[in-house]
């Protein structure tokens, strides 16, 4: 897919435009505009669909919005728990545009502030790993929680 490093800087000119720097909006919102690997994941998950469950609901006379959403939507519940999986682990865990947009030490991120711990004159390394394990913890029970949904995602995304 794209490297992070490839759109970092066009993303972060359009924060500057918008007025965004040191707020949660820049760090929320670029996400929500997708990426990638969604696009490509949620086409995979179509395909996976026969065509004859569309044409079904077109014989019993539904238009093209409600077959999105009384048909495939249900049936790509399983694409999109992954989807959000992926994209909430990836974007816990990132360091780069964080550092980028937000500069005040009231606002850095878990990994940020971890970093910034960490180069400081002496590490306190039992700190340090508290502050890994608490960093793991929410990932941990939304995948707990997701798990389902999740593995059988990434299983029939590749099917055909």
């Amino acid at each position: 897919m794209i490297p992070e490093s490839v759109t970092l800087i066009p993303r972060f000119a359009i924060i500057i435009k918008m007025g965004w720097i040191d707020t949660y909006t820049a760090l929320i919102m670029p996400y929500f505009l997708g990426n990638a690997l969604g696009t490509f994941l949620m086409r995979q998950f179509f395909f996976t669909i026969p065509i004859e469950i569309e044409d079904a609901a077109r014989i019993d006379g539904a238009n093209s919005f409600c077959i999105f959403w009384k048909v495939m939507l249900p049936l790509i519940k399983p694409a999109l728990a992954t989807l959000v999986a992926i994209t909430l682990v990836v974007n816990w865990n990132n360091f780069l545009w964080p550092l980028v947009v937000i500069n005040r030490e009231s606002m850095k991120v878990l990994s940020v502030g971890m970093t910034t711990f960490r180069l400081q004159q002496t590490v306190q390394w039992n700190l340090l790993n508290a502050g890994v394990i608490i960093s793991l913890v929410p990932i941990l029970i939304i995948f707990f929680f997701a798990q389902k949904f999740f593995i059988r995602g990434i299983t029939f995304t590749g099917l055909k």
